[in-house]
Formats: C-alpha cells, sequence, structure tokens
C-alpha cells in the first residue's frame, strides 16, 4: 500500500499511533502559521517608507493593511474545507507556493494598485495554508502529544507578533541589498521555498473519508457575511464610520441567518454543507469558539500600547517594539509549559491563563497610572504567562476534540474567529482608546487612554475565565 494510500484509508490508525515523521512535519507546518501573521505585522512599521517610495496616499497605505487583513479573514473556512475535500498537504503546499509568489509581486511592486492586489492575493493564499497548519497537526498527532504541538503552535503564532514589530523597523532601516521596505515581502521567498521543499519531503497527506462536491451557495453567502461583517470592522475607524459601513455591519446578522439556512436545507436534502452545523453540537466547540472571540480582542494591546509609547513617551519604532519583549519572554515560557500544565488541569488550564492575564494587565494599567511604578516590565512578562498559556489551551478545546474529518473546517473557523476578533478589538477597544484620547494629548492623557482601553480588555478576560468554566472535561466524557 501506497504513503498517501495509508493515509487515506486507515486516519483511525494514524489518529492512534501517531505519523511516524509528525516532529519532522511539524517545524515545515510551522512555517506556514508563522508567515501569515508575520506578514500582517511587519507592514505596520515600513507603511512611511512605502507612501514615500510609491507616492501613495493615506487611503492607499491603508489599504495595504486592510485588504490583507480582510481577504484572509474572510475566506479562511472555505480554505479549511478545501483542504478536508482535496487533502490538506496538497492546499498547504498550493498555499505556501502561492503566498511565495505574491511576496514577489508585492516586493516589486512599481504603484499603490499592484501592491494592494499582490496584498490581496497574499490573503487568498494563506487562507489556503494556515487552516492546513491545525488540521494536520490534529490528524498528524496521537491525543497524548497534541497538547505539545499546540503550544509550539502557539509560540509561533507569538514569534510571529513580536518578530513583524520588530522586523519591519530592523529590515526597513538596514536596508538589505538596497531594498527598503521591499525586504519586508521578498525575506518570504526563501522561507517560502524551504517550507515548500520540506512538506514535500516529510508532509503525509490527508483529506475527509468521502470526497465532497465544493457548496458554492455556501461559499458565496458566507463570503458575503464575513466581507459585510470585517471589511467596516477593518477600515470604519480609518474612514470615520461613514453610513455605508454602519448599514454593511446591519446587514451581517441577516446575511448569517441567510447562510444558516441555506446549509440547513441543503444537509437536510442529503448534500455537503460547507459548514457542518452539527460541529457547533460538539461538547465544548461553540463555548471554545466563543472564547477565542473574547480572548483574541486583546489583539488591540498591540495598537494601544504602541501609541502610548510612541506618542506618550516619543519611543521610535524599534524602540517601542523592544519594550513588548518582556510580554513575548512570558508568552513562550508559557506556551513551552502549557503542555504539561493543560494536562495536569484539563480546560481549568484556561481558567488559569485568564487569570494570570488578569492580574499581568491590571498591574499594567496601575504601572502607566504611576500607582505601582517600577513594575511594568514585571506586570508584562505577567501577562505574557497568563496569555501564553490561553493561546494553545483554547486552540485545543476548540480542534482537539473534533472528528479528524472536519478538522480544516474546525482549524479554519478557529483562525477566522481569531482574525475577526482582532478586528472587533481594534473596531471598539481601539475606538475607545482614540475617543479617550482627545485632540491635544500629553502623556498623562495617553496614559490615562492606554489605561481605560486595557480595562476593557481585563473585562473580556474575566469573561473568558467565566467561559472556560463551561468547558466539559475530556476525561469525564470519555475522550
Amino acid at each position: 500500500m501506497s504513503l498517501n494510500t495509508a493515509a487515506f484509508a486507515k486516519p483511525s490508525v494514524l489518529e492512534a499511533e501517531g505519523d511516524p515523521r509528525r516532529w519532522f512535519a511539524l517545524p515545515v507546518l510551522l512555517i506556514g502559521a508563522f508567515l501569515p501573521v508575520l506578514d500582517f505585522n511587519v507592514v505596520n512599521l515600513a507603511l512611511p517608507a512605502i507612501r514615500q517610495s510609491l507616492d501613495a496616499t493615506s487611503s492607499d497605505v491603508q489599504f495595504v493593511i486592510s485588504a490583507y487583513a480582510a481577504t484572509y479573514a474572510v475566506f479562511l473556512i472555505t480554505g479549511g474545507r478545501l483542504g478536508d475535500w482535496l487533502g490538506r498537504k496538497r492546499m498547504f503546499v498550493l498555499g505556501v507556493a502561492g503566498f511565495t509568489l505574491a511576496s514577489v509581486l508585492c516586493g516589486l511592486a512599481w504603484s499603490p494598485g499592484v501592491l494592494i492586489a499582490g496584498r490581496i492575493l497574499q490573503g487568498l493564499t494563506a487562507t489556503v495554508m494556515a487552516p492546513q497548519v491545525l488540521a494536520s497537526i490534529r490528524i498528524l498527532f496521537p491525543a497524548a502529544e497534541q497538547g505539545t504541538a499546540f503550544a509550539l503552535y502557539g509560540a509561533t503564532f507569538g514569534l510571529a507578533n513580536i518578530a513583524g514589530q520588530i522586523l519591519g523597523g530592523v529590515l526597513v532601516s538596514s536596508h538589505p541589498f538596497g531594498f527598503t521596505w521591499q525586504a519586508i515581502f521578498l525575506v518570504n521567498v526563501p522561507i517560502g521555498f524551504v517550507a515548500i521543499v520540506g512538506s514535500l519531503l516529510v508532509l503525509r497527506d490527508s483529506r475527509a473519508d468521502h470526497v465532497q462536491r465544493l457548496d458554492i451557495g455556501g461559499v458565496v453567502l458566507l463570503s458575503v457575511t464575513l466581507g459585510l461583517l470585517v471589511y467596516p470592522l477593518v477600515q470604519g475607524r480609518e474612514t470615520g464610520w461613514p453610513l455605508s459601513m454602519i448599514i454593511m455591519l446591519v446587514l451581517s446578522p441577516i446575511a448569517l441567518f441567510a447562510f444558516i439556512q441555506f446549509e440547513r436545507r441543503l444537509t437536510s436534502r442529503g448534500g455537503s454543507p460547507l459548514v457542518d452545523l452539527s460541529l457547533f453540537r460538539e461538547p465544548g466547540f461553540a463555548i471554545g469558539v466563543a472564547m477565542a472571540l473574547v480572548f483574541y480582542m486583546l489583539s488591540s494591546f498591540y495598537l494601544t500600547f504602541s501609541v502610548y509609547l510612541q506618542g506618550g513617551l516619543h519611543l521610535t519604532p524599534l524602540d517601542a517594539g523592544l519594550r513588548t519583549l518582556p510580554f513575548a519572554i512570558g508568552y513562550f515560557v508559557a506556551s513551552f509549559a502549557s503542555a504539561g500544565i493543560m494536562q495536569r488541569l484539563g480546560p481549568r488550564a484556561l481558567t488559569l491563563g485568564f487569570v494570570v492575564q488578569v492580574v499581568g494587565f491590571g498591574t499594567v494599567i496601575l504601572s502607566v497610572l504611576g500607582v505601582t511604578p517600577g513594575y511594568l516590565e514585571v506586570a508584562l512578562v505577567v501577562a505574557g504567562l497568563g496569555y501564553g498559556i490561553v493561546v494553545p489551551s483554547v486552540i485545543k478545546a476548540v480542534v482537539g476534540g473534533i472528528d479528524p474529518r472536519h478538522a480544516g473546517l474546525a482549524s479554519g473557523v478557529v483562525i477566522s474567529t481569531f482574525q475577526i476578533s482582532a478586528a472587533l478589538g481594534v473596531a471598539i477597544v481601539g475606538g475607545v482608546f482614540f475617543g479617550t484620547l482627545g485632540t491635544e494629548p500629553d502623556l498623562a492623557a495617553y496614559a490615562h487612554s492606554f489605561a481605560v482601553a486595557l480595562g476593557c480588555n481585563v473585562g473580556l478576560l474575566v469573561l473568558g475565565s467565566v467561559l472556560s468554566l463551561w468547558l466539559p472535561d475530556p476525561k469525564r466524557l470519555g475522550t
């Protein structure tokens, strides 16, 4: 029996014992998790250079970020489903290759329009690549090792966030090979090449048991639904919330209702829906998605903290990025320890992670306001520890117990939830920050606005800790 035939014919054996090359495949897969997040963050510090080089307008520069973010969030679920149907290795390789080529287009862009087109193409190919990472981890690793694999995934997520903020400044300022902003895109080429070669050598393919037809109607309706929601959240604050954005947000729940009804009718006729709604009846799945939504609104912390450091304390972009390192250190330490914590505490690991974050970020607020001066770095480390516990734990809560045939769909749902949550955080918590800041702020105003915004995130983290108490214990469920 061939290697691929074995992968398709014996998923239960693969799930119980694990793929023999899984630890070689994991670093390759993690590149696919690293690149989309890196490219979301790395552009921020290069925007002034892009604007000057391409003679771009403020609107062009905003769209360089929002076009990628919106495209990535909207099509993730579809990308995950394609992996379930057509093969996760195949989609991963195609996604990495497409993302690499799109990065070349971005790096060689000669106008704002070409750069924006390249960013949209990056977003589309990232939606094919990224969901296959979590789905493949779910398939290739036995249950006893999934906690460790998810922890490494979470650490990669954090590395991409921090590297994006620091690497952008380093590449733009160091001018490697004579490039300025172009280097932030062209650096993806050797990374993508390594991922393609590695996946062809060590990654085993997998897919759902029965090949199904693509639910075109579901793809269209879900894309419209997420587009109506995500685009205003990404662009609304920058454009002053025009009436068109408000109308799109109002229409999004109507489109969601239409999508759900369409999927139900398709299921009742014996068809193959894009989203199997029975997935949300799996123990803990819906609660896990709700937790992911509440938790990842914390992405606004990167925005508000950066504005506080640069606008209030007048630090350079690179220095501001370096100030996040204590948070990153805590994140990485906890990410590697989280597997053992999850094994000991089960779902209560999430509760612990949320509580530790509440303590850490609460102390950050007090430090910024001058109540506990000198403890900012320590508080950031503590907050990072909690963050590092929650990221892999919430992923395992959503994906870990899912039927392998829905692994790609579940992965697309959780990553899409992260992206929507990040957009919500920037729109809502970021709106609170800038609304509180005023027109002529001084350091005290920046500190107050940052404290108020971070206080909103702390409240959401408290809600996340309450939700975590409702998660079922897999040991009690016999899984």
